[in-house]
């Protein structure tokens, strides 16, 4: 089985939101509208201080909270174990924005439809072609592929990393990791 997630190399992001626009881009998202959210974070005490840019986005959460609370089944797990959302039967009724623990749920303004990253799911191959997120970045901060291949670039990215979730005490399945 293919089981797809990322690794967040957050020592190397500078935030220069490249992989938000390339999201937005391919997902015809309006500008005010993401599916990657920027969060700053200050470590440390003067003179040793460290500042590092973490980008977040839908988790692809195993066990999916916003899938569990979703009354039409509109969000959903496919056979690869990807979060999706079936627009045509979101009713937009924003449950799953409440269950979200990481935020990472947006609203089209046009429809009111729910929606979110979905690791670009689109491709032919994702294995071959990564998302556009990773394609995007400049310094290489992201890694994507299936987690259930140990011979895969992210699984021995992510182990050679010693690599963690981002939040492992909300959901213990989250399929991003990161390294810090």
């Amino acid at each position: 089985m293919t089981r797809y997630g990322m690794l967040v190399d957050t020592r190397k992001c500078v935030g220069c939101h490249a992989c938000r626009m390339a999201c937005q881009h391919q997902n015809n998202l309006p500008a005010d509208v993401s599916f990657i959210t920027f969060h700053d974070r200050e470590s440390g005490a003067f003179p040793s201080v460290r500042t590092e840019t973490v980008p977040t986005q839908c988790m692809q959460c195993d066990d999916a909270p916003c899938a569990a609370v979703c009354p039409t089944k509109a969000t959903y797990v496919d056979e690869n174990q990807t979060v999706r959302v079936d627009r045509d039967r979101c009713i937009g009724c924003r449950y799953c924005i409440a269950a979200c623990p990481y935020g990472a749920r947006s609203v089209d303004p046009a429809t009111g439809v729910v929606d979110k990253c979905r690791l670009c799911v689109a491709k032919a191959d994702p294995a071959k072609h990564p998302t556009n997120c990773v394609n995007a970045c400049p310094a290489g901060v992201r890694v994507f592929g299936d987690l259930d291949d140990p011979s895969s670039e992210v699984s021995k990215a992510i182990a050679a990393a010693n690599a963690q979730p981002l939040a492992s005490n909300l959901l213990s399945h989250a399929k991003f990791y990161f390294v810090r």
